[in-house]
């Protein structure tokens, strides 16, 4: 009897933990928090677990059972939801029965060593979303150019930053600063017609759209400390971007004696 629940409970921990490793994955790489806990309960209760409870908050996870417990911190690396659908996907075959816990594991693996985009196309999704971003704010053609231009250049800088460990805060006011003075010089040599309309499609690829949208909807689904968190690194990132906007204008207009036309 001591051996059976020996065993029961080794299948418990393990599902646990592969659970936790899912909510894990999808944590850090951008997922809102009701997916996450439905996902690793989902998984948690196809693989027979009944006695389990999922405490999740924006860079944590409190997992529970008969005789598993663990807390996993989860720092924020960035967003890659390619791996969060994978991640999705996974639970849904698990759901159906298509697989067992080894095989599952394997293939949690395998999703966790899925390579983001190449640098090259980064660059050129940046460069084509300033771009089109420009359009639809009303810029010209030409205003287009430039803003695809200054997208692709901002994006090889937010590459190199991320490469040698720079601080966000630091990252985004240094990139909304290049933007701004890139779009000056720009327009000043006739390389584009309206600094606004350049100037708000090219800072477009440093919007956290996706933290701030998971941050609201965690806050519809009463994840009042987990959306509270994600607002606030949303809106630091939203005062960082204008912090470096403004240095470059306060700084042209003392210089030129005058303030910019926008």
């Amino acid at each position: 009897m001591r051996l059976l629940m020996n065993e029961h409970d080794t299948q418990e921990s393990k599902a646990l933990a592969f659970a936790a490793e899912v909510g894990h994955l999808m944590l850090e790489n951008g997922a809102e928090i009701s997916r996450v806990e439905e996902t690793m309960e989902r998984i948690a209760t196809c693989f027979g677990v009944d006695s389990k409870d999922f405490f999740v908050l924006s860079n944590g996870i409190f997992t529970t059972g008969r005789s598993y417990a663990k807390v996993l911190f989860i720092p924020f690396k960035g967003t890659q939801l390619q791996k969060v659908v994978e991640a999705n996907r996974l639970s849904r075959d698990v759901a159906a029965g298509k697989l067992s816990l080894d095989q599952a594991q394997e293939r949690l693996e395998e999703i966790r060593n899925m390579k983001g985009e190449k640098p090259a196309i980064q660059i050129l999704a940046s460069a084509v979303g300033s771009g089109c971003f420009c359009a639809i704010f009303g810029g010209s053609l030409m205003d287009c150019s430039a803003a695809f231009v200054i997208g692709m250049l901002l994006w090889a800088f937010v590459i190199l930053a991320g490469r040698k460990n720079i601080s966000k805060i630091f990252s985004n006011i240094a990139g909304a600063a290049i933007v701004t003075m890139l779009c000056i010089l720009f327009c000043g040599i006739g390389f584009g017609h309206s600094i606004s309309h350049v100037l708000v499609g090219s800072l477009i690829p440093l919007v956290p759209g996706v933290p701030f949208t998971n941050g609201i909807k965690d806050l519809a689904n009463e994840d009042y400390i987990a959306g509270t968190t994600r607002l606030l690194d949303a809106l630091l990132v939203f005062f960082c971007i204008a912090m470096g906007v403004s240095l470059v204008l306060i700084t042209y207009s003392h210089i030129t004696g005058g303030m910019i036309s926008l």
